[in-house]
């Protein structure tokens, strides 16, 4: 039994921890399926969640904290568009100095602001998104085994949790199953055929990068206002680029996507929990290993297990309009 209850606990860890990088990863799905290739999503999160802390700390309010997480995201996004869909821009570049551009101002206007080494205050419990208890989740807490999932796997999160799983089915609907969707594929695949079919390339691929800052912002926003209590200096610490290894593993499809997220996140759940803990037959491993190891089997699964994954034919490739 304390074998099983080990297992939910690390799982409930999984779930949380799995929330940014799965948010993140429906973010630039939508923009790389639309062939704009998106480095930059590391910066979107961490200029969200700056702007979440410090706007919900000033107006004790969470919700403020998403709308504001939102509107910097979606504005980088806008940023990465210009440089790279209007002005035909390399997108890696764009996308590095968006990360490079969000790393910056975050620390400087932190320390500015708040004068406590870049980061923000803590957040009160009222200006955070605070885990919701689902019906019947304690009076079912002392049934064997299924009390157990429901009350500690399934209930106990915040909103942005569910939000972040929902987005799944969403987003596979609108993929391929709406008009928007088909035209976003296509534009990623043949922007030429689409455009003689007197469809705005330019217009469709704002609307992806703009789809990518809003998610972004949820995934940002989630960690300084639900997961944390504030903002803290570098705090995506590399969940932009381990998003981007898990759609890449995921071969561009959400719930691939989904499951490849929750496998990182198992990862770096099993890693916290073993940390300073003997293994059989090894020993206690050490805490710096521990922390490597997500990273590590990251490069590990994308260098051997994923096969051949083939992006979307025009990504990365800046459209011009034939006259």
């Amino acid at each position: 039994m304390d074998a099983f209850v080990t297992l939910i606990l690390i799982l409930d860890s999984t779930v949380r921890l799995s929330v940014p990088l799965l948010l993140a990863c429906l973010a630039g799905l939508y923009s790389e399926r639309s062939g704009v290739f998106d480095i930059g999503l590391e910066g979107k999160m961490l200029g969200a969640a700056f702007a979440a802390g410090a706007a919900a700390y000033v107006t004790g309010s969470a919700w403020n904290g998403l709308l504001a997480g939102i509107t910097v995201s979606v504005l980088l996004a806008l940023l990465h568009g210009f440089a790279s869909i209007t002005h035909k821009g390399n997108q890696i570049v764009s996308g590095v100095a968006i990360n490079f551009l969000a790393v910056g101002l975050t620390a400087l206007l932190g320390q500015d602001w708040f004068r406590q080494g870049g980061r923000t205050p803590q957040l009160p419990s009222e200006a955070r998104f605070n885990p919701i208890e689902l019906p019947f989740a304690s009076a079912l807490a002392d049934v064997p085994v299924i009390g157990l999932l429901y009350s500690e796997l399934l209930s106990g999160h915040s909103i942005l949790v569910y939000v972040a799983f929902a987005a799944v089915p969403l987003t596979w609907w609108i993929l391929f199953r709406t008009r928007f969707g088909l035209r976003l594929r296509a534009v990623g695949e043949n922007p030429a055929a689409v455009d003689t079919a007197g469809i705005s390339v330019i217009a469709m691929r704002y609307k992806a990068v703009i789809c990518c800052g809003i998610l972004c912002g949820f995934a940002g926003t989630y960690l300084a206002v639900a997961q944390s209590a504030g903002f803290i200096k570098d705090m995506t610490a590399g969940k932009g680029f381990i998003a981007l290894a898990a759609l890449i593993f995921a071969k561009w499809r959400p719930v691939s996507a989904m499951f490849a997220c929750l496998l990182f996140g198992f990862l770096d759940a099993s890693a916290i929990r073993l940390q300073g803990k003997a293994l059989p037959l090894i020993g206690e491993v050490p805490v710096q290993f521990m922390q490597a190891l997500p990273y590590v089997l990251t490069v590990v699964l994308l260098a051997g297990f994923i096969g051949r994954a083939i992006p979307p034919k025009a990504g990365g490739v800046a459209y011009t309009k034939e006259r």
